[in-house]
């Protein structure tokens, strides 16, 4: 549980009295029987443009909770200086209470872990480098830009990071590559590879009695999980062509900003679960905004969201990030299909859920009838032959199996797993896996893991009982590419609505993160040459990331927020060949924007959204006051003298490229204002589509812009005719000038009684 400031003024000027009065002298000092713990003291916005000064302050602050400056210079393991102030520290309980009470301390929050969140990928979303027209070839794919990424560590030698054809390394970039085990800078940065920084200090308190060597993690910028790797391959790899993973998924690999340049922060040291501590995450970040980076990607969330904002450090240090004007993309986590389970839910970030892509892997299984059928697989083995049995006949029998594929029918997940658990333990050859769902396979196996639905199981299982000695063959897997394969949200992508700010959409946009192919470790044990697919939100944030680089490129001017609402004003409600997009879960529905977001990412319409909801300053202080900050802790956050208006503002009046309405009672009247990004003279009319049972009426109906009028305001009414609590409707509400559609999506819950 993190200790929080409070909201209380009359809190603060009690403290402000208590400080007064002791003048110069000393807390009281920690106890010699109380434990030490690592905790993160947030300041808010930098005092002083001088790091040294900033880390100076941090000292004296210390000095005030221990017995001598020793000690305290002893605590402290890392100081955050360069994008906003603040350090990490080994406090006593009492000592981090202490910190909290002071009126100069934003949060003071105990360290946690977190954990870790390509061939066709862009060619579906439309980004062909062979067109001669279109925002890569507009951007020189992203050269003079740099995509950060805090992860695992990289691979240097994969082909995926060689800078053929890259020009000199951007002039803003003040980064550096630093040595370690197995890691040269000289040797393993280039002009693609510009930036490498590993992080441990505080390990002896993460990981009591465990060594960092180089089995296991190597203590160094090198990943050996591969994660990282792949991750920064998928964003920004190079052209390497004659890819595939074990003959699945060929083609030529590709970043989805292949001249982007990377930066690595390696911040992952847990391998069995990929996790990392958030001390690490908040230094990295820090560095990154020094460093010079473009684009923040954060493939790394809390399995669920642990609290209120000032509780979550990661999203403070992305705060400033942003406050800088550095993008912070960040996945969705993996934690669906349940509801409100979306992870990385800050409205600064730009959130990732995962779809599949119009590609799967199948074999062909032939019986012993002489029938073929096709059945999907990521099966990367030999063409195989064996007997077939039907699993619960050998649970209730004793039919060997050893050698042989077998059928089993599944209701759940869990029941899957339990499956391959069997036929691993019975050294099965094979396994056909019958379900009533039709979500693709998350999972690669070198021998074959069939999936069917019911009515090909039962198929299968009646050959089996009308045959002495049933058999199959196998073929090799093969890659399936374009329709009739329909795009889904994955069943592991983390769902709205939003835990923390339910008037806050989440996730904010999809991407595909379904075997999307990219490099890895060659220490890897699953690899082929380098490669592999990967599976996840964390694969679908990558995606995002390369894509805002290209589109940060184009428009340098734009800030983080504009960037963001680009991307999800000119999302895709379909998929790319217009098809509706579904929702994986039981049932499986048409996906909603607790779901997908905005919709699925449409890159070469970002790039001219016509108009943007921007942000800046001023609109996340109307967030902070409006969900219930008190004016001192929002001042020394965003480092500018605060005033909360009263009564306090609605958060439903925050500039989000989306309306969320979690409790409709009576009728509301919301505001937004557009800027104009496209087009001088122009005039945008009003389209809805209203959730069911729900009236919205738009005032204006019509915006005028010219030379003088950049940006303009509007009003949306909403009322409901539901006369008892329901459920979420969705809707969208779009600005056209005939040419370019502005679509952001409405959700309202009515809400008659309150629970």
């Amino acid at each position: 549980m993190g200790i929080v400031k409070g909201r209380s003024k009359a809190c603060l000027f009690v403290v402000f009295l208590f400080i007064l009065n002791c003048g110069f002298c000393v807390f009281s000092q920690e106890s010699s029987n109380e434990k030490r713990k690592i905790y993160i003291v947030h300041l808010g916005a930098r005092q002083h443009d001088d790091p040294e000064l900033v880390s100076e302050s941090h000292q004296r602050m210390l000095e005030s909770v221990f017995e001598s400056p020793e000690a305290a210079r002893k605590s402290i393991i890392y100081n955050y200086h360069h994008g906003f102030s603040g350090f990490s520290a080994r406090l006593t309980d009492s000592q981090a209470k202490q910190l909290s009470d002071r009126p100069d301390v934003f949060s003071v929050s105990p360290n946690r872990m977190v954990q870790l969140q390509t061939t066709r990928v862009y060619d579906y979303l439309g980004l062909s480098p062979t067109f001669p027209k279109g925002i890569l070839h507009e951007t020189n794919m992203g050269s003079d830009l740099v995509i950060g990424f805090l992860d695992s560590g990289i691979w240097p030698e994969s082909p995926a990071f060689n800078d053929e054809g890259l020009g000199p390394i951007p002039k803003h970039w003040k980064g550096k590559c630093v040595a370690g085990e197995e890691f040269d800078p000289a040797k393993h940065c280039n002009k693609k590879l510009v930036g490498a920084k590993y992080f441990t200090d505080g390990w002896d308190e993460m990981f009591p009695g465990e060594r960092i060597s180089e089995e296991e993690y190597y203590m160094s910028p090198r990943g050996l999980s591969g994660h990282g790797t792949t991750v920064a391959s998928i964003a920004a790899s190079s052209f390497v062509p004659n890819v595939s993973y074990g003959g699945l998924a060929p083609g030529v690999m590709r970043g989805g900003a292949p001249k982007a340049r990377i930066a690595m922060y390696k911040v992952v040291w847990d391998r069995e679960s990929f996790g990392s501590s958030i001390v690490h995450m908040v230094k990295a970040v820090d560095e990154a905004i020094n460093d010079g980076v473009d684009v923040l990607s954060i493939s790394i969330g809390g399995i669920l969201p642990s609290g209120p904002y000032q509780e979550d450090d990661m999203a403070l240090g992305s705060f400033h990030a942003v406050m800088k004007g550095i993008p912070v993309v960040a996945g969705a986590a993996n934690t669906g299909p349940a509801a409100s389970t979306v992870s990385n839910v800050a409205p600064w970030l730009i959130t990732v859920a995962a779809t599949n892509i119009d590609r799967t892997f199948y074999v062909d299984m032939t019986f012993g009838n002489n029938i073929t059928m096709i059945g999907q697989a990521q099966h990367t083995g030999k063409e195989l032959s064996a007997g077939l049995v039907y699993l619960e006949d050998y649970q209730n029998d004793t039919s060997p199996i050893p050698g042989k594929v077998f059928l089993t029918f599944v209701k759940e997940d869990w029941e899957m797993t339990s499956a391959l658990v069997a036929g691993t333990n019975n050294k099965a050859s094979g396994m056909i896996v019958a379900r009533s769902t039709d979500q693709q396979s998350a999972a690669v196996y070198k021998e074959p893991y069939i999936y069917v639905d019911h009515e090909v199981g039962a198929k299968i299982l009646r050959y089996i009982r009308s045959a002495s000695s049933p058999t199959i063959k196998i073929s090799k897997g093969k890659t399936l590419v374009g329709r009739p394969i329909a795009t889904q949200v994955c069943g592991f992508s983390s769902r709205g609505p939003n835990p923390i700010s339910p008037a806050i959409l989440k996730p904010d946009i999809a991407a595909p993160g379904v075997t999307i192919l990219g490099a890895t470790s060659e220490s890897f044990p699953d690899f082929y040459g380098g490669y592999i697919l990967g599976v996840g939100t964390s694969f679908a944030t990558p995606v995002v990331s390369g894509l805002v680089v290209l589109l940060k490129a184009l428009h340098p001017d734009w800030s983080p927020a504009a960037l963001k609402s680009a991307i999800m004003t000119s999302a895709w409600k379909t998929d790319p060949s217009g098809d509706p997009i579904f929702a994986e879960g039981q049932p499986r529905k048409l996906a909603d924007p607790f779901d997908y977001g905005a919709g699925l990412v449409n890159m070469e319409r970002a790039k001219d959204p016509g108009l943007v909801y921007d942000m800046n300053v001023d609109d996340y202080i109307h967030f902070f006051c409006a969900s219930g900050y008190n004016e001192t802790a929002i001042t020394i956050l965003v480092g500018k003298p605060t005033r909360c208006s009263s009564p306090l503002p609605s958060i439903l009046d925050f500039n989000y490229p989306a309306i969320t309405i979690p409790d409709l009672k009576e009728e509301v009247t919301i505001t937004r204002t557009v800027t104009n990004v496209g087009p001088v003279d122009s005039v945008y009319r009003a389209v809805v589509e209203p959730p069911e049972g729900v009236k919205i009426v738009v005032e204006p109906e019509a915006l005028v812009f010219d030379w003088n009028t950049k940006k303009l305001g509007f009003k949306v009414r909403v009322s409901s005719s539901h006369k008892s609590n329901t459920g979420y409707f969705f809707g969208s509400f779009t600005w056209t000038d005939g040419t370019r559609n502005v679509t952001i999506p409405l959700s309202v819950r009515t809400r008659v009684l309150s629970p």
